[in-house]
């Protein structure tokens, strides 16, 4: 009997033994399958969090490049704003010269005679320059055109318009007309500028105004992209009044376009 008991006892002993390495096994394996799991896991995050990156990545390079085109439209956009306020300026500096040269001696009266004074007989047959009175005429030319030069576009051309239509045969005219264009491009109308400076040199012909209307309405057509226009006026310019300072400058120009 003693020997029956003593392989039960062996094969006992080996099933206890064996019993605790097959659940360490088991449990190696759930163990691995788990880290398997949560490698798969964190890889998926990963990648998620990757492509997320990439894409920000790609929003912020799209948005450095708009940031660069709008950049550089800015950069034009001041660029051209200096440039026409430089022309502006540029503009306003001849139109002072041209004044300070021709109309000071003219402003008071005193440089022209009052219509029919060289001749009586003149004088008696038009009777209506005689009524005429260059003082008063002068001091509301003068009125206006010190409106101009205070940057009072509207008021002057107003003034200067009206002077025109009260005093049509007075000797600043011609000069009115001239400026009463410039106080239309002063406020951006250059059409409505060129078709006083136009009328200038159709009624005042002869005026020594006639050839600076030219030349400014070729600078108002220039503003209006009218390039081809521009340059037959100038051409025109050169032609009829050759000997004038505005010719000169007219040559000038037609040398860069």
């Amino acid at each position: 009997m003693m020997r029956r008991l003593v392989p039960s006892a062996a094969l006992l002993a080996a099933l206890w033994v064996a019993g605790p390495a097959h659940a360490g096994l088991f449990d190696d394996e759930e163990a691995r399958r788990q880290i398997n799991d949560l490698k798969a896991q964190t890889t998926e995050r990963l990648d998620t969090a990757s492509r997320a990156q990439i894409e920000l990545s790609n929003q912020i390079e799209s948005m450095r490049s708009e940031m660069a085109k709008l950049r550089g439209q800015v950069e034009v956009l001041t660029y051209e704003l200096e440039a026409a306020q430089k022309r502006q300026k540029d503009f306003y500096i001849d139109l002072d010269t041209r004044l300070r040269k021709l109309e000071g001696p003219s402003a008071p009266g005193a440089a022209n005679p009052p219509a029919g004074e060289e001749g009586a007989p003149a004088a008696a047959a038009a009777p209506a320059p005689a009524k005429s009175d260059p003082a008063q005429e002068a001091k509301e030319y003068e009125a206006a055109l010190n409106q101009f030069k205070a940057g009072k576009y509207k008021e002057a051309a107003g003034a200067l318009e009206a002077f025109v239509k009260n005093h049509p045969a007075s000797t600043l005219a011609p000069s009115a007309q001239y400026w009463l264009g410039n106080s239309h491009f002063a406020q951006r109308d250059c059409k409505k500028a060129i078709e006083v400076q136009n009328a200038l040199v159709a009624k005042w012909p002869e005026s020594p105004k006639a050839s600076d209307a030219l030349l400014n309405a070729a600078t108002c057509q220039q503003e209006l992209g009218d390039a081809k226009g521009a340059r037959k006026t100038l051409e025109t310019l050169v032609a009829k009044y050759p000997s004038s300072q505005a010719a000169e400058s007219a040559r000038q120009r037609l040398k860069k376009k």
